[in-house]
């Protein structure tokens, strides 16, 4: 089977953890930069990619890139690249980029003369003079630079982080892939008592359960690529049946939620459901004053309210104290909460063992990490 170059854009700081899994799926090659990371596979590895990605946001197939400092150069270049490997003659190809510190910097213009440039490689490859465009969606997407040119097609269609159980959310959610990453990196346990005392919408505690029961992100939606002409369906059909087999049916993992609002509780047990893993979620309505680390282990993951979001400062540092007071240091136990609040490990009243710098959308944040029962202010 034909292989190509690969691309999983993904948020910053978890570049890292992309590039893990890709490799644990066999990918060949794989190169991690700021933001992306590539990979080698063919129609197999990108069907793979994009229903057992837990961290990337999207997976694109790299078309080609090279330098371009006048439309001219861009034309030519993009017409040079084999653009029919992928668009078949009646499917549709909008296209869609992003130019920095280049000198063909009007994005407009750009995919103006990107799509002329496609349209003429496919017109002298179909022999016709027209394309109708009715059929499978193929979009393009250029990224310019510093005078590079790289010319993708998106594969995935919605980004990754849309997994298909939450069509509601409560006010400021966390994105399902920053999610597992915060799984991931605390080393949830296959068989957890998991807590999230500030739950929401159950977002971590579904990404916690469908990483504990090794069940695939996209298991339960469907890709643009799935509609292509120019890929094989079997392709499709035989990693979902391979990501269904790879599933832990015996695991005792449970997670909890809590949640001050009795109507997050309530979506909760919602998207739990939607993701097939509700008989590992628990969810009561509960204050933070109310928790107490109960059991032999636990491993608490919160993305707490936070001033200029849905607290005002004052209220985020009583919240931040009250946290420090109840995450009691015990053998066991381990919490991790992500804050953009720099004054966090002060309010809570000790440093963490483990700090990480991660973005939650354009929000820069610290992955706070307490695992030792024994750690000093």
């Amino acid at each position: 089977m034909e292989e190509y170059k690969l691309v999983a854009p993904c948020l910053l700081g978890i570049e890292g953890l992309v590039a893990d899994e890709l490799k644990q799926m066999e990918a060949q090659n794989v190169q991690a930069q700021n933001g992306r990371v590539f990979f080698d596979g063919s129609d197999e590895m990108l069907a793979r990619a994009n229903l057992n990605s837990r961290f990337s946001e999207r997976i694109l197939i790299q078309v080609g890139s090279f330098t371009a400092r006048s439309f001219e150069e861009l034309f030519e270049s993009v017409k040079a690249l084999p653009w029919e490997r992928w668009i078949a003659k009646n499917d549709a190809f909008p296209v869609k980029g992003r130019s920095l510190n280049s000198k063909l910097a009007s994005i407009p213009d750009c995919q103006s003369i990107i799509k002329k440039a496609v349209v003429e490689r496919l017109k002298q490859k179909y022999h016709v003079g027209w394309f109708e465009e009715t059929e499978a969606l193929v979009q393009i997407q250029f990224l310019i630079m510093k005078d590079q040119v790289s010319m993708m097609i998106d594969t995935s269609g919605a980004g990754l982080h849309k997994r298909g159980y939450r069509a509601n959310s409560t006010e400021a959610p966390i994105k399902e892939t920053l999610a597992a990453a915060l799984v991931h990196l605390s080393r949830v346990r296959r068989d957890a008592n998991f807590i999230d005392p500030f739950c929401g919408s159950g977002t971590i505690l579904i990404e916690a359960a469908l990483y504990a029961l090794n069940i695939a992100p996209g298991i339960q939606r469907h890709f643009s690529a799935e509609k292509w002409d120019t890929i094989d369906q079997n392709v499709w059909q035989r990693e979902r049946i391979r990501a269904q087999e790879l599933v832990r049916h015996d695991s005792s993992f449970m997670a909890h939620g809590y949640d001050i609002d009795g109507a997050a509780v309530t979506l909760t047990l919602e998207n739990a459901r939607k993701a097939g893993v509700i008989a590992h979620v628990r969810a009561e309505k509960r204050a933070i004053e109310e928790f107490k680390p109960e059991g032999e282990y636990g491993c608490v993951i919160c993305n707490p309210p936070y001033g200029e979001r849905l607290l005002d400062i004052r209220q985020a540092e009583e919240l931040y104290r009250t946290m420090g007071r109840v995450f009691e240091r015990r053998h066991g136990w381990s919490y991790s909460i992500i804050s953009p609040d720099e004054t966090f490990e002060e309010c809570f009243g000790r440093k963490a063992d483990r700090r990480r710098k991660l973005y939650n959308g354009m929000i820069k944040c610290q992955y706070y990490m307490y695992f030792k029962s024994n750690n000093i202010v």
